[in-house]
């Protein structure tokens, strides 16, 4: 596969996992607190705001970065954060019965993006010189 289309590949999917992961953290926020008590996993509510904003940030995180190509490294650290997220979604899952696949699947795309922009397909900054002119 070569870089371009990797590169490709990897905006896709930085694209769809932060459309995703604003969903889900926005959602934390709009749908009632009795709500969201009420599923199959009890979790405190302050805990729940939290994971909904570093949702929110790690959303930002995948595409902000390599947009304005300021400060690229945060691409990967977000998506590493999404990955930690993943895990922990995926683990409270399994006991519980619910389906565990697809927060599993998430995270390992998250995984991918974070390993790929680090090794694969890194997004270089914008040279100094642009930055300055604008």
């Amino acid at each position: 596969m070569t870089r371009k289309s990797s590169n490709r590949l990897l905006w896709t999917a930085q694209v769809l996992a932060a459309a995703l992961f604003l969903f889900a953290g926005s959602m934390k926020f709009i749908v009632p607190a009795e709500q969201m008590q009420q599923g199959p996993v009890a979790l405190p509510l302050t805990f729940m705001y939290f994971i909904g904003i570093c949702e929110c940030f790690g959303a930002l995180g995948l595409l902000l970065p390599g947009l304005f190509r300021i400060q690229t490294w945060l691409t990967p650290l977000a998506a590493g954060g999404l990955t930690i997220i993943m895990i922990g979604a995926t683990t409270v899952s399994i006991p519980m019965g619910i389906g565990a696949g697809f927060p599993a699947i998430v995270g390992i795309i998250t995984a991918w993006i974070a390993y790929a922009r680090t090794r694969v397909a890194p997004i270089h900054e914008a040279p100094r010189a642009v930055l300055r002119a604008a």
